[in-house]
């Protein structure tokens, strides 16, 4: 068994973390497929949207983040080494050329929203606000900024390393504030569409 092999051989989960992955556009399934042959557990969250056309509408299922997916796995040299070569990776979301983890809990909240078949849509990412969480039904103990519009209130949940958000109706739920703001990882710098260097 070669270094990749092991290190790809179902760590134990307090040694993996998820990591954000760019792609050039309309590349985000064939890197999923990619990183699925190669063992890496990797995560691509998809919507259904509409799309018009001049004679008919269809129903299409698009990735959440364009151009963005994720990976669950240990980060070496031989990792990273790994995933770049991937046809249509573009590079891992980072800093100082050091990949950056996101915390498990925005991605289990994305999870929790997909898996529930809960409408979300794509959202301007807010990085101040009101922070929420819902009590009761599907959405008990889910945490965003609370946003509102026209009347019509919605959480939005952000994914912080990608400056990316989404956001879920949930006029009708119990709401309950979040008094301990959660630390400030500090500024990262954009390079093109990605909110922190890619490599």
């Amino acid at each position: 068994m070669d270094e990749l092999e092991c290190t790809l051989e179902s760590p134990r989960d307090d040694d993996r973390f998820w990591y954000a992955i760019q792609t050039r556009p309309r590349h985000e399934k064939r890197v999923h497929e990619g990183l699925r042959s190669l063992g890496f557990w990797s995560f691509l969250p998809m919507v259904e949207q509409v799309h018009q056309w001049s004679d008919r509408r269809q129903k299409v299922q698009v990735p959440l983040f364009s151009r963005y997916l994720f990976i669950q796995s240990l980060y070496n040299p031989e990792v990273h080494q790994a995933v770049i070569k991937l046809p249509g990776v573009n590079g891992f979301v980072g800093a100082s050329k050091q990949a950056l983890p996101i915390p498990n809990s925005e991605i289990a909240t994305i999870q929790l929203l997909l898996s529930r078949r809960i409408p979300v849509e794509p959202h301007p990412f807010l990085k101040v606000g009101q922070r929420v969480r819902c009590r009761g039904g599907a959405l008990d103990g889910l945490e965003g900024i609370l946003v509102s519009k026209k009347k019509d209130y919605s959480v939005v949940v952000s994914i912080e390393l990608l400056q990316r958000s989404v956001s879920v109706h949930i006029n009708g739920y119990d709401l309950e504030p979040v008094r301990e703001p959660r630390p400030d990882t500090g500024k990262l710098f954009a390079l093109g569409e990605c909110s922190a260097p890619c490599f």
